[in-house]
């Protein structure tokens, strides 16, 4: 039997609005259901979620104190894309938003390529598109 889950990803942010405009530009969307004022629940799919909370929202469900994620990194969130175009666009969005992106280079192995995003919080994430049939037929002729 397979069991479908969610995923609900917590983060800590100072202003509501502006991240909840941040990621709306990335294309996930608002849930009216999980929002007040003290947090914001963003749907990435139908199985993925995003929610946006205060510092002291955050704090209500953290066994330990919060990071400073401008200065620390303490998850790398990783976010597959249909293909590079989408990779390339999502962290134009984010860098015309705010975010700080290409920390790094590019990473491109002809069948897999990614790029990094912080938010404006700090948070990291990684855009990826990977060629599955490629990336096979490649890991079988090294074997």
């Amino acid at each position: 039997m397979v069991v479908t889950r969610k995923l609900f990803i917590n983060l800590p942010v100072s202003n509501l609005r502006r991240s909840q405009a941040f990621y709306e530009a990335l294309g996930f969307q608002s849930d009216p259901g999980f929002c007040d004022e003290t947090a914001v629940g963003m749907r990435i799919d139908d199985t993925l979620f995003l929610m946006l909370l205060t510092p002291t929202k955050f704090a209500d469900f953290a066994p330990a104190p919060q990071t400073d994620t401008k200065a620390t990194t303490a998850v790398l969130n990783c976010l597959s894309c249909e293909n590079r175009e989408e990779v390339d666009d999502l962290t134009q969005r984010a860098a015309s938003l705010g975010g700080l992106t290409d920390w790094r280079a590019p990473q491109d192995y002809g069948f897999m390529y990614g790029r990094g995003v912080q938010d404006p919080d700090g948070h990291v994430w990684e855009f990826m598109w990977m060629d599955e049939a490629a990336m096979a037929a490649q890991s079988q002729s090294v074997e």
